[in-house]
């Protein structure tokens, strides 16, 4: 029983040291980095975000990450009007009424305002940029 249990503390210390859910993320990373809506079906850009964890350098597909369209710096807008939006899942949408290079931003670490247009920072966040008609 004890070469078991031995075993058991010799996994979890190799799975700590390899950086196997012992670190939080540590980077993020959008595809398309760039990205001009007329070449996409709809205008709408359908935006994945990758991370790292801890020491490791394996990208892992992100779905738990807060998406928003801001600032270069992971600060988010909010609702404040601009020329496209980024819903839940990352697909970026075009405003009608607005043209122009817009920041794609999915991280970690902001919370949302209670009030829909104020701002919030990301403390983990990777930038995509959006070029709408």
């Amino acid at each position: 029983m004890q070469r078991k249990a031995l075993w058991v503390v010799v996994g979890f210390a190799l799975l700590g040291m390899l950086g196997c859910g012992g670190g939080g993320l540590s980077s993020v990373s959008l595809s398309p980095a760039v990205a001009d809506a007329q070449n996409f079906p709809n205008g709408q850009v359908q935006f994945t975000a990758m991370g790292t964890y801890g020491g490791s350098s394996k990208m892992v597909p992100l779905t738990k990450v807060t998406w928003c369209v801001g600032s270069a710096t992971g600060g988010c807008n909010g609702n404040i009007a601009a020329a496209a939006f980024v819903d839940s899942n990352g697909v970026a949408h075009c405003n009608n009424l607005a043209a122009g290079t817009v920041t794609i931003i999915a991280g970690t670490g902001g919370q949302p305002p209670p009030i829909p247009d104020e701002g919030y920072q990301l403390k983990v966040y990777g930038t995509a940029q959006l070029t709408c008609p």
